[in-house]
């Protein structure tokens, strides 16, 4: 073979070589980051995954909110009118978030099905649901 062309064939296989580590780099970094949607009936049969970042929606059980008195621990309960998901969050509610509305958490399940919520989304007028729980819905012909 060629000096040069066996120099550009060793410039190529590193290009190909670099370009692979940083797509893979990169499909790594996005898959940590990525926040799947997960309904309390999927969380209760076991198909969402433990310690992983996710998002849970569902409307808030009337009955189940539960405050600390001498923090900001919350506890509740998100249903799909099948399953409930029991809730915990530190910190400060929407301004919106009441028993019976939708809401949308984000947070880690921890291994007795408990989802400890870092951000709580709240339904912010009379019309709005959030799109996924709108999709549960639609599915379920209500």
């Amino acid at each position: 073979m060629h000096p040069l062309r066996k120099q550009r064939m060793q410039w190529i296989c590193l290009m190909l070589i670099s370009v692979s580590i940083a797509t893979a780099l990169i499909g790594y970094i996005l898959r940590q980051n990525a926040n799947f949607f997960y309904t309390p009936s999927q969380i209760a049969n076991g198909q969402a995954p433990i310690g992983v970042s996710l998002r849970a929606g569902g409307e808030v059980v009337v009955g189940s909110l539960k405050r600390a008195r001498e923090s900001l621990l919350i506890e509740f309960h998100v249903s799909d009118d099948w399953h409930s998901v029991k809730v915990t969050y530190e910190g400060i509610l929407p301004d919106l978030f009441s028993e019976g509305q939708s809401t949308v958490v984000t947070g880690k399940i921890d291994d007795q099905n408990i989802l400890h919520a870092v951000q709580v989304l709240a339904k912010h007028d009379e019309n709005y649901t959030p799109p996924e729980i709108a999709g549960m819905y639609e599915d379920r012909g209500t």
